[in-house]
């Protein structure tokens, strides 16, 4: 669509988008945090290919973010972001403010908090950061009352915990994992990625080829999943990078892999000296693999 419509307002935005579901129309949301690069514009496209209106977010979460994190030195870059949006498809984008999304102060906003999934991994290194993100993105959905939201799989744990927190509260919501962009050596898009030294960044792959490495062992036999994981850590650390966590999980509950267990993700996270930078791979076994059959 030609000339994407922002909107500040709740009120505006909804206007709008009722007018479009009154004409049968289905709408797909994708919210972001803005610096939008390549694998945001994905999303985008593909809540075009599946619904008749596009709507974008932009809303640097304040809530989300933990002491001595980055919120204030998170890139804004507004006129880019909405130039790319409109690029790729997007009819509305809603680019509120935080008094908008938060009228009556974080202090006092209630809050929605997914119990399983979120003191894990990056929950572990991030006290809070998961209840700010379902907080954001539940009340986004009942803003937005998109038949589709679309998130990208880089942030598996994410989305793992807005979907249990979208069947927990029923909320009548299609909630689509999209594939990982990747530059041309692997490296997963992020918009953190800009805080990587020109040193650094050819040697960040390390970590998807690392992920990339536990997922063949295993893919050949290897269930020593304490192992694999701490050889990998090793791996990385000798890279010259502080590691957080290399976990492998059941891809459903992120409970720690079983020997059983036919989805499997392995998922790792790790300091640059600017950045922290996740990355995960997947994998399905045959049941008979597992088993030893």
């Amino acid at each position: 669509m030609q000339n994407m419509k922002i909107f500040h307002t709740i009120a505006g935005l909804r206007e709008v988008l009722n007018e479009a579901r009154q004409q049968g129309k289905t709408v797909g949301f994708v919210p972001t945090m803005g610096n939008l690069h390549e694998g945001h514009l994905q999303l985008v496209r593909q809540a075009g290919e599946t619904c008749e209106v596009v709507v974008a977010s932009i809303f640097v979460n304040p809530l989300q973010f933990g002491l001595n994190e980055d919120w204030e030195k998170y890139p804004r870059t507004f006129d880019d972001d909405a130039r790319k949006l409109e690029g790729a498809g997007c009819d509305y984008l809603f680019y509120p403010d935080e008094n908008e999304i938060y009228p009556n102060g974080m202090a006092d906003q209630t809050r929605v908090v997914v119990p399983t999934m979120t003191d894990i991994l990056c929950g572990a290194s991030r006290p809070g950061h998961f209840e700010g993100v379902t907080t954001v993105v539940s009340k986004l959905l009942n803003i937005v009352q998109p038949d589709t939201a679309i998130f990208g799989i880089k942030d598996f744990q994410q989305l793992a915990v807005i979907r249990r927190m979208v069947e927990d509260l029923c909320i009548p919501v299609d909630i689509v994992g999209a594939p990982i962009a990747r530059d041309h050596d692997g490296l997963a898009l992020s918009s953190r990625n800009s805080y990587l030294t020109e040193a650094e960044r050819p040697r960040v792959k390390s970590l998807y080829e690392t992920l990339c490495w536990c997922r063949d062992q295993i893919a050949d036999g290897a269930r020593g999943f304490a192992e694999l994981e701490s050889v990998a850590s090793e791996k990385l650390e000798r890279g010259g990078f502080r590691v957080d966590y290399v976990s492998i999980r059941n891809a459903k509950s992120l409970e720690p892999a079983a020997h059983d267990d036919t989805e499997v993700v392995i998922l790792g996270a790790m300091y640059t000296s600017g950045a922290r930078l996740i990355d995960n791979v997947s994998l399905s076994l045959e049941l008979s693999a597992v088993v030893g059959e």
